[in-house]
């Protein structure tokens, strides 16, 4: 499973995040790699050709995590990739999150997805029928992983969520690097039956001033942050 914070006060938005996956599945780091979507940088799976986590030149940030017992493809399913892509379509979290909540659920497996900007975020999760339910996500912290937002019944949510919500944003990324602890509620997981933490994201989208986006390309105990090249987002 993967892990998502969010801090969401007057100051603006503020986003961690590790991503958990197969070590075998390739991937790309964060870039423009979508030339029929300018103005979208996001990191590309190799296998579904979507991504985990991306941003448009409107501050818009889309993440997809998988629900309960639901890691990789299933036949006949659409990849899960696809749908922060189609988010980031979108000029605002608001529109993105109305536009996702009409999505055929299921066409995919079960996900959750997270949409946020500087003003606000949302948590849409499909449950492969109908369409994904909605909620926004109030002025508070939040953190996400494979169930419900603040689902403190979920190992990793009542172990990390409150330190995360005593600490301040400066410290989040010693926070991401935790690899201590139970597996089940590890939120840096190492190598483990060729699972683990692949990668680690930072982002700011304040509410007066330009995003920033720290992208660490494997486990954050290990490898270096650098700052993702917003370069292409001016694109139309």
């Amino acid at each position: 499973m993967c892990s998502i914070i969010l801090r969401i006060d007057k100051s603006g938005t503020f986003i961690a995040a590790n991503r958990d996956e197969l070590l075998s599945r390739p991937w790309q780091s964060p870039a423009a790699h979508w030339p029929e979507s300018p103005g979208i940088i996001a990191g590309r799976d190799e296998t579904g050709g979507g991504t985990w986590l991306g941003m448009n030149r409107h501050g818009v940030v889309a993440a997809i995590l998988n629900r309960h017992g639901t890691l990789g493809p299933a036949a006949g399913k659409n990849s899960r990739g696809a749908l922060p892509l189609l988010a980031l379509r979108h000029q605002s979290a608001e529109a993105a999150a109305a536009a996702m909540a009409t999505t055929n659920a299921a066409a995919y497996r079960s996900f959750n997805l997270v949409i946020a900007d500087r003003h606000a975020a949302w948590f849409l999760k499909g449950l492969e029928s109908g369409s994904p339910a909605a909620q926004k996500l109030g002025a508070k912290n939040w953190m996400i992983t494979s169930g419900e937002p603040n689902d403190f019944l979920l190992p990793r949510i009542a172990r990390h969520l409150p330190i995360f919500s005593a600490a301040s944003f400066s410290e989040w990324q010693n926070l991401l690097a935790d690899n201590t602890g139970p597996w089940t509620s590890a939120l840096n997981i190492p190598p483990q039956n060729g699972f683990g933490t692949v990668s680690a994201s930072l982002i700011t989208l304040p509410a007066a001033g330009p995003p920033t986006w720290l992208f660490a390309p494997g486990p954050p105990d290990a490898t270096a942050f650098a700052p993702v090249s917003f370069e292409r987002l001016g694109e139309a």
